[in-house]
């Protein structure tokens, strides 16, 4: 909430703030039943050094930010916990560590320090990730694994991280049962996490053409409230007015690293791009994604660690705690809930 404030002289405030919303809630097979409107209000007094006219609001994003940025990186690969999860939180590092598939899901074996942004008063805040993951590849299935345990998935969660529908076999070929790629794998965490996810990520791979918008349609009548997908909303969305979230169907954009890496160039045009996002005169919220952020380019698709650790360090130092600490690096579920509710909110208030 903003509220500007000058001056020495205490006024006294009264505000009510009437949240009017329409409640979603799920049923035991996932599809969502709508209630009726509701409305909640919540009253309190406040003390400002103002005497001027005093305008009330509600921040366009979380802790008055004016850069959302949320990542996602897909199929629940270990890496995720073995690097960046120390790396934004502060602590040891995975070493190198090959994986069943002859990969590196390690790093570099440091101590971080972790990345943080603030709420404005002084409070660090670690940045946070969101993970896709496919219910069926999660498991302590040998030292060696490639994918999370569910001890690990369990442990980001609680630390705030998101937890998104990726499908329950990450399956795109023809013949996918697509429906039940979708509930399986939200009955599959709801079963072992014991939370009902709410957000979708289609899974790339062989395909039919437009199998995505099968992907999109079963999973907003199952329990997803939005999906990222190949085409729609952003990777850029102006967040300063009402936001139409309802269904919405969002783009994704990838983060990669090259084949032929040498230093740090293709990070560096990464940046180039997020810094002329972060310049945009009104607030905005920016998702990016990628897969494995170990040392290895799983597959090709992912982020070697030092690029990832470049990449994100040089977020931080210039937009978080340590720079000037415009950016909430928040997942998306987090984000599209504050911006949900944020366009529910009506403020009354008097002197």
């Amino acid at each position: 909430m903003k509220i500007p404030q000058s001056g020495t002289k205490a006024f006294l405030f009264a505000f009510a703030l009437i949240l009017n919303f329409t409640s979603l809630c799920f049923s035991n097979n996932s599809n969502v039943k709508t209630d009726s409107v509701k409305s909640k209000t919540i009253s309190f007094k406040i003390k400002l050094k103002a005497a001027g006219k005093i305008t009330v609001e509600p921040s366009a994003l979380k802790f008055n930010k004016h850069l959302a940025y949320s990542f996602t990186v897909d199929d629940g690969y270990r890496s995720a916990y073995l690097t960046a999860f120390p790396l934004f939180n502060g602590g040891k590092i995975s070493g190198p560590m090959i994986n069943e598939w002859k990969n590196d899901q390690g790093g570099d074996g440091t101590n971080a320090k972790g990345l943080f942004y603030s709420d404005g008063f002084g409070n660090k805040i670690p940045f946070k990730l969101g993970l896709a993951i496919n219910g069926s590849t999660i498991g302590d299935f040998s030292a060696f694994r490639g994918h999370l345990s569910w001890a690990e998935v369990k442990e980001m969660y609680e630390a705030g991280w998101d937890v998104l529908n990726h499908g329950f076999h990450h399956a795109t070929k023809h013949g996918t049962n697509f429906l039940a790629e979708v509930t399986e794998n939200a009955a599959s965490i709801k079963q072992n996490l014991g939370f009902t996810m709410s957000h979708f990520v289609v899974p790339g791979g062989e395909s039919d053409p437009g199998y995505q918008l099968e992907y999109e349609k079963d999973a907003l009548a199952n329990g997803s409230f939005s999906v990222a997908s190949y085409l729609g909303s952003g990777p850029v969305i102006d967040v300063k007015e009402k936001v139409n979230l309802d269904k919405m169907i969002y783009a994704r954009t990838f983060v990669q690293s090259s084949k032929d890496t040498i230093g740090f160039k293709t990070m560096d045009r990464f940046l180039a791009t997020f810094d002329s996002i972060a310049k945009l005169s009104n607030p905005i919220w920016y998702n990016e994604f990628t897969h494995g952020v170990g040392n290895g380019n799983l597959w090709n698709l992912s982020m070697r660690f030092p690029d990832f650790k470049y990449y994100m360090t040089a977020i931080a130092k210039k937009y978080g705690s340590k720079g000037n600490d415009s950016i909430w690096m928040a997942p998306w579920q987090e984000v599209y809930e504050y911006i949900w509710l944020r366009d529910r909110i009506k403020v009354n208030y008097s002197k």
